[in-house]
């Protein structure tokens, strides 16, 4: 075999690939040999098609089966050869098929870049520091209390953050415009789904009043007609109901999961999350800060397009599945999530992934069977049987794996964090849980 390669751009590599006839030629008729004993035709005894007529009717389908799959060996055994790491599937182009000549193809890919690890010490870290008090326990139960509770009808004036049921009629210079009226709508005050001054103006109003609204529409509303626009909706209101938050006690527990122990253990539990909550949340405020920091000092690093590539259609899945969307529907979901979305996304996590495997296989790091299991357990502590959980995981190599990468990820975050300069910053556990992000 013949191989010659040429750097046509800093990872794209184009390799000619020569194969001798003989190994095709030799694979097809072999081929038709062992087809040619379970072939029945006309005017022939089972098995004894001769193999010219075999040839004549089954070559040219043999040949092409062949072709394809020489090519795919022979790519392999070639990048083998040339010691190269190709980034995605090659673009074969081939050169001569011709019957009793030798094989010829030409093969364009993309190669791994060599990564050079950047030297990370004295880097800035920003550190929150935060406690989970009694008060901040407090306040999560009323969330609880507020999800279990109940819309009652009232008769006094509306008031933030009650449900109002209302009819409206939206008019643009005496003219009624698009999507401006209404019949029953139920609307909960305070929420904004309204444009600005639409619910407060209905705050205060009482079931059976009436009032026009005289507001304008915000420059950047989402219709090119209505941008900026001054108009006035005739409101009636129709019924106010507020929300009556659950009662503290066994039944609203139970919901969460707490069967016995009463409100202290309760809390108790509420407080248990709570604390494993922040402790997420600052670990991924500080991960977020070093993926930062790693990305910044290799802002040079080319990566293959054919990686971001992959990449993209794995975040676009992960959108249309996070809204909804179940595989098999009938959708273009180029067209309906489109590449540019996602390719800035995709472009970082494909580098952070090179660079990061690098770090890993110079640190000598390992995904320690403890830190794995132990990840495991917490992320299953959540749950209502934990064990069944715990047991899932390692019953699923695939879901295995990504444990084991984000515990990989988190040694590297570790090793990296010894040069770091990290700043503590005292704040509340509602600032450390708002300052956590999702990584990239």
């Amino acid at each position: 075999m013949q191989v010659s390669i040429e750097t046509t751009s800093k990872l794209e590599r184009r390799l000619t690939v020569g194969v001798p006839a003989a190994r095709v030629d030799s694979e097809v008729d072999s081929r038709l040999q062992k087809a040619a004993g379970n072939v029945r035709l006309p005017g022939f005894r089972p098995g004894k098609v001769p193999m010219k007529v075999m040839r004549q009717r089954f070559g040219a389908g043999v040949r092409q089966e062949v072709l394809g799959e020489v090519m795919s060996q022979s790519f392999q055994e070639a990048v083998v050869q040339e010691k190269l790491r190709p980034a995605g599937q090659p673009n074969i182009e081939p050169k001569n098929l011709d019957a009793g000549k030798d094989l010829e193809y030409i093969a364009t890919f993309e190669v791994f870049p060599e990564v050079e690890l950047a030297e990370m010490t004295g880097f800035n870290i920003e550190k929150p520091v935060a406690e989970v008090s009694d008060e901040d326990v407090s306040n999560i139960i009323e969330v609880f209390r507020k999800q279990q509770g109940s819309w009652n009808t009232v008769e006094r004036a509306a008031e933030e953050g009650d449900k109002v049921n209302i009819d409206y009629a939206g008019t643009r210079d005496g003219e009624a415009f698009e999507g401006g009226s209404a019949e029953g709508s139920d609307l909960e005050l305070g929420s904004g789904r309204m444009i600005p001054g639409f619910e407060d103006g209905i705050v205060g109003m009482k079931a059976g009043d009436e009032k026009t609204l005289s507001l304008t529409f915000p420059e950047d509303y989402h219709s090119e007609e209505l941008k900026g626009a001054a108009v006035e909706f005739a409101v009636k209101v129709n019924s106010v109901t507020a929300l009556e938050p659950a009662e503290l006690n066994e039944d609203l527990f139970k919901l969460y999961g707490v069967e016995e122990g009463g409100e202290a253990q309760f809390r108790k539990e509420v407080a248990e999350n709570m604390s494993r909550e922040l402790k997420n949340a600052v670990e991924g405020k500080v991960k977020q800060q070093v993926m930062d920091a790693v990305v910044a000092a290799h802002e040079g690093l080319e990566v293959p397009k054919a990686l971001i590539a992959q990449e993209v259609n794995v975040l676009r899945n992960q959108m249309f599945q996070q809204f909804g969307g179940a595989a098999g529907q009938n959708l273009d979901l180029k067209s309906l999530l489109p590449d540019d979305m996602f390719t800035e996304n995709a472009e970082r996590r494909v580098k952070l992934g090179l660079i990061l495997s690098e770090m890993i296989s110079k640190f000598e790091l390992k995904a320690d069977a403890d830190k794995v299991r132990s990840t495991i357990e917490d992320m299953a502590s959540t749950y209502q049987e934990p064990e069944e959980v715990v047991n899932w995981y390692y019953a699923n190599p695939e879901q295995l794996s990504s444990v084991e990468s984000k515990v990989l990820e988190d040694a590297v975050v570790e090793k990296l964090l010894e040069n770091a300069q990290i700043t503590e910053k005292e704040c509340s556990y509602q600032e450390a849980i708002g300052q956590a992000q999702p990584q990239a």
